[in-house]
């Protein structure tokens, strides 16, 4: 077939589309993961795409609806003269394959496929035999698909923040520490200019090092004696919300604690929470100029660090991405390895998915501020402590979808999570309580770190982006089976209700997070919820 009127009419359907959606050729080819020139040509009929997927990923950046992903379907098929291979999107690890048919010709067969796939499970939501209708079930903002290259799952991803400085250890598998909360504040490290109580610090790094875990010491709360002045932080230890009078003081500080810890911190979060007025009500000059300061010092002693940016918080708001932009301006992030975000939900009772959209936010501001650094998630909010407990079901969901969110937000930068917080109990959401065993969600989210031990990712996906019921979340991998052998996998959830789903081609097992297990076959669905389950293959 020629195809040449074919394309054009597919262009002018995906050209009208990206007009609408307001967005550049640029940001629309970062969000579906092609060149701006291929968009273009694809826009004015110079060119096909050969994968409908991308075309699937193309329109729902845009807003398109099921009845246009319909039209788009139709156009495709014309220009191309083929159709979606069956479970389109399989190859990029993010579809499931519809059930088997009754063998049907050929070409029949494969327009059944196409239109199962892209028109039955466009309205799966509003047809399928449970209470989840879309418009009771709001898709969550910055959920956008994609696939990579197989890349491992970092352990050091699954990390927790210290609120203990006893030295003990979570009984739970986690893969880094964090410490705050912990006694570790500047204040309280160094009371009197120039005398240092290291005793802590020190059972704190020598339980991590027991553990083999890497630790992130946190900057913060400037003695009284430096900055006599100046506002009280949010502590009772009379440290102060700014930063010190003399920045020489800092220097020598942060020489002293690099020098006695050596590699036993692996990284540094060169201060907490910079643009709230608790914790830091200096101007961003200065903390460009401490930021400088500590880097130069921590590299001169210690090469290997990892040194992360200050942490900002409330990123809902306009106002912390502002501060974001001075920080960035001011030439702060320049002298970092990673960048400090606190992530968490504007509710506590909201989805962990709905953190998706502050990380949106943040990779557009990094985008104006031409920075690409990791984003390393350091806490939550200041007034977690004020929410009412969740309940143990949705709290062990919640943590274990916590880290996938995590994981999911990787195509944007986002390399590691600490979950705020081990050792108090008296937060919304508990892993363990220091002297406590753990709670379901921690053994939810050890269990989580077994199934990724090994694994790498290759895509993660949401919806009918990856021809799934529209509140359905998926992430694939390779894992090594018993023998070693690398294998796909898939982990699916919901954000909200559930839904009925195919397990798709080669499934042969289905693993739950309270340890269960049981064997199926790729003709079987599987009822998903809100609490993730892995699925094996062959």
């Amino acid at each position: 077939m020629d195809g040449t009127r074919e394309a054009k009419e597919l262009a002018a359907v995906l050209a009208e589309l990206k007009r609408r959606s307001g967005l550049s050729y640029q940001e629309l080819g970062r969000r579906v993961f092609t060149s701006s020139s291929t968009l273009h040509r694809y826009c004015s009929g110079k060119g096909v795409p050969g994968d409908y997927d991308l075309v699937v990923r193309i329109a729902k950046e845009c807003g398109a609806d099921a009845d246009e992903l319909n039209t788009l379907l139709r156009r495709w098929r014309a220009a191309t003269g083929q159709e979606p291979e069956r479970g389109a999107g399989r190859e990029s690890g993010q579809g499931p394959a519809p059930a088997p048919v009754r063998r049907r010709p050929l070409g029949t067969r494969f327009v059944l496929a196409a239109v199962m796939a892209l028109v039955v499970l466009c309205t799966a939501v509003a047809s399928a035999p449970y209470e989840a209708a879309t418009t009771t079930v709001p898709t969550p903002a910055g959920a956008t698909s994609w696939a990579q290259a197989p890349k491992p799952v970092d352990p050091e991803l699954f990390g927790v923040t210290m609120n203990s400085s006893s030295g003990a250890m979570p009984s739970f598998q986690t893969g880094a520490l964090r410490l705050w909360d912990s006694e570790t504040r500047w204040a309280q490290v160094e009371p009197v200019r120039g005398e240092y109580d290291w005793s802590t610090l020190d059972r704190l790094l020598d339980g991590a090092e027991q553990e083999g875990l890497p630790t992130l010491f946190v900057f913060g709360g400037t003695p009284a004696w430096a900055a006599p002045e100046a506002r009280k932080a949010a502590y009772p230890d009379g440290s102060r919300a700014a930063p010190p009078d003399d920045l020489d003081d800092w220097d020598v500080f942060v020489r002293a604690l690099v020098g006695h810890a050596g590699a036993r911190i692996d990284a540094y979060e060169l201060w907490v929470m910079a643009n709230h007025e608790h914790h830091y009500n200096g101007s961003v000059a200065t903390l460009v100029e401490m930021t400088r300061r500590a880097s130069r010092i921590i590299r001169e002693a210690d090469a290997d660090a990892t040194v992360v940016c200050p942490s900002i918080t409330e990123l809902w708001t306009a106002d912390a991405h502002e501060y974001l932009l001075r920080f960035a301006e001011s030439g702060g992030y320049q002298y970092c390895d990673a960048a400090g975000i606190k992530l968490y939900q504007r509710q506590v009772t909201d989805p962990p998915e709905t953190m998706l959209e502050a990380v949106r936010d943040v990779d557009r501001t990094f985008q104006r501020a031409g920075y690409h650094l990791p984003l390393w998630s350091t806490g939550t909010t200041q007034t977690v402590t004020l929410n009412d407990p969740l309940q143990d079901d949705t709290a062990a969901d919640y943590a274990v979808r916590f880290y996938l969110t995590g994981l999911y937000a990787r195509h944007r930068g986002l390399a590691r999570m600490y979950f705020y917080a081990w050792g108090n109990g008296k937060i919304p959401l508990v892993l363990q309580a220091e002297g406590q065993p753990p709670t379901k969600a921690g053994l939810f989210v050890a269990r989580l770190q077994r199934w990724l031990a090994h694994a790498d990712v290759r895509s993660c996906g949401h919806g009918l982006q990856i021809a799934l019921p529209e509140n359905v979340w998926q992430c694939e991998f390779l894992m090594p089976d018993e023998h070693g052998t690398l294998r796909k996998a898939r982990i699916r959830w919901t954000h909200m209700g559930t839904a009925d789903t195919p397990l798709g081609t080669g499934a042969r097992s289905v693993e739950y997070l309270d340890s269960t297990a049981r064997e199926v076959d790729d003709r079987e669905t599987e009822h998903i919820t809100e609490r993730p389950i892995l699925i094996r293959y062959d």
